[in-house]
């Protein structure tokens, strides 16, 4: 992976848990990055967490990580699971004994790992907690997290007499994921029995619809299409079964399984009323089944108590606000890692880069299933009344952008505003726009809210790898304010003016298009290419053509050569041998 991917992309996150969360613990992943194990990288556990970030926890490796215990010390890993080994311990003993580790560098381990224990001993701790208080917690946060991904005018339901209920988990709630994610709850919602509840007097019928297993059983299809004929409402519970998705290993496809997809496509065909509730970690492909149901309901993985929170949503309880965090896209060929997705010889490439998600959708100008940040409501929204802090503004001080949000609907909802930052022009290529900030508003009907977005130094800032540091560039960026990213309801434009003074990088290898972009470079480049593109214009020049047209067709020419292969075609008009002339300019760029 580049530089650029790793501290844009995938480095962010973690970043700001370290500085705002101040956790006192960091875990080390498995993997090689870049050839160097991660239990060893002492650029990521100690350049990066510990120096950069502040970091003052200590890290500890997740289980079996550590390969090497005397080189994970050198690397920033404090902590090794599990531990200790007898062998590992005398190990790091003979290390420091012999001058390969320092002891320096164990000390500062033992001082991180003694100081938690400090704080964990000073730490009140609690005792009894209330059971239903945060089974109640895990009902609203999985009420916030569900997402309506399409509602023909079904949703929500209006209390129908009949309801066909339809899917293996529907009876066994599918809230969470496998391996070391899962989790022994202390009460888990069976999603029927809460439909049951919210349905009040309706009558509700059940099919189980798939099995557990990968099997493919008809009769359980058609026993889900006979009662889904005869009902007003069919409500199919469709979760990805844990051979498919769960911890340790990549899905290879996006798919339900072929019991599903048959499933969904025969109680549509006799039911138009049907609803689709899918509880799944990532996306799934729905093009064959899509435009034959009037609902899907995003579950995600909902928690123990996601069963009554998709009652709560099917029946208008609660309305849904959740918006996507990634891109569904209509089939897996069309994913940004679809080409570089396993690699081989025990590597693979994130060579899609910075073009990830919606990046990548939207440089391709390829179409999805849907976007992100997209996700519907049984209300809709106006946005109103723009401003912006300032037009012009210094990086460092950033800027807040400000709006109304009317609730223009009938019933109470909460909408998620989306800014989005576009650079008109840099330097090193940029994603056409990127998710820089965001809020949430709750609305009763008619209601209107002033929401308020700060954007800082980073949300216009890129990271340069050459300069290894993350740089702003003077000029125009626009500010996107949208319901998702394809749903942009208005744009800002606003210049920035750049604090950061940066070194010039040129060097002998620099192309002449790097020179001319170069402050500098281009100052003392001009008067020598002004006399090599009037001579040139002998040489290339085209008849036809006026002289600034010949010379910008001459300067795209060599735009990618290095400067002293271009130099060395008009040696006879430069003041002396070619490597003296580079050297000279050189030397004035980093005076």
């Amino acid at each position: 992976m580049d530089e650029r991917t790793l501290r844009e992309i995938y480095l962010p996150a973690f970043e700001k848990a370290v500085k705002r969360a101040k956790p006192w613990t960091v875990m080390c992943a498995y993997n090689k990055l870049n050839g160097e194990y991660c239990s060893e990288h002492h650029t990521l556990l100690t350049e990066i967490l510990k120096n950069e970030w502040g970091f003052e926890g200590f890290v500890v490796s997740d289980w079996g990580a550590v390969h090497d215990r005397v080189a994970s010390l050198k690397g920033g890993l404090d902590l090794e699971m599990p531990g200790p080994q007898d062998t590992r311990v005398k190990a790091v003993i003979e290390a420091v004994k012999s001058g390969e580790l320092e002891e320096s560098v164990l000390d500062e381990s033992v001082r991180r790992i003694l100081g938690i224990i400090a704080k964990a001993q000073e730490t009140p701790k609690g005792g009894a907690f209330d059971i239903n208080a945060h089974h109640e917690l895990a009902h609203q946060i999985a009420n916030e997290g569900m997402v309506l991904l399409k509602n023909e005018g079904l949703l929500p339901l209006k209390e129908p007499q009949h309801i066909a209920v339809i899917g293996h988990s529907a009876q066994e709630a599918h809230f969470q994921g496998g391996g070391s994610s899962h989790i022994n709850p202390t009460k888990v919602t069976v999603p029927f029995v809460a439909l049951q509840e919210a349905a009040g007097d309706a009558e509700l019928t059940f099919a189980e619809g798939y099995p557990a297993d990968d099997s493919f059983r008809q009769d359980l299809i058609d026993q889900a299409a006979a009662i889904a004929q005869t009902a007003d409402v069919a409500v199919l519970y469709v979760a990805l079964p844990s051979y498919i998705e769960s911890e340790g290993y990549d899905r290879s496809h996006l798919d339900l399984t072929p019991q599903q997809i048959a499933l969904i496509k025969a109680v549509a065909a006799v039911q138009p009323n049907t609803v689709v509730v899918l509880n799944n970690g990532a996306p799934v492909a729905m093009s064959d089944w899509i435009n034959d149901v009037a609902a899907v309901l995003e579950g995600w993985m909902m928690g123990q108590a996601g069963g009554v929170a998709i009652a709560d949503v099917l029946f208008g309880k609660v309305n849904p606000c959740g918006k996507l965090a990634e891109t569904f896209p209509l089939k897996l060929v069309d994913t940004p890692a679809y080409l570089n997705w396993p690699g081989g010889a025990g590597e693979v490439r994130y060579g899609e880069g910075l073009y990830i998600g919606y990046r990548y959708y939207d440089a391709k100008q390829m179409p999805v299933l849907f976007p992100f940040g997209y996700g519907l409501s049984y209300t809709s929204f106006e946005y109103s009344n723009v401003k912006v802090s300032s037009k012009t503004f210094k990086d460092v001080d950033g800027l807040t952008i400000s709006l109304d949000i009317t609730n223009t609907g009938d019933l109470p909802g909460a909408e998620i505003v989306q800014v989005y930052v576009h650079d008109r022009e840099s330097e090193l290529a940029r994603p056409e726009k990127e998710l820089k900030g965001f809020a949430k508003v709750n609305l009763q009907p008619g209601e209107t809210k002033k929401v308020s977005i700060p954007l800082d130094f980073r949300s216009f800032a890129y990271y340069h790898p050459k300069h290894h540091q993350w740089i702003t560039e003077s000029g125009d960026f626009d500010l996107l304010i949208g319901a998702s990213s394809v749903d942009i309801r208005h744009i800002e434009t606003v210049t920035l003016k750049s604090s950061i003074l940066l070194k010039s990088l040129l060097d002998r290898e620099s192309t002449v298009g790097e020179w001319l972009n170069d402050p500098k470079g281009r100052v003392v480049l001009n008067p020598i290419m002004s006399r090599l593109l009037e001579e040139s214009q002998h040489l290339f020049g085209n008849g036809d053509e006026d002289k600034e047209t010949s010379n910008r067709t001459i300067l795209m020419m060599v735009n990618g050569m290095p400067l002293p292969s271009v130099l060395i075609f008009q040696q006879e008009l430069l003041d002396g041998p070619v490597d003296q002339i580079v050297d000279e300019l050189l030397r004035q760029v980093h005076q």
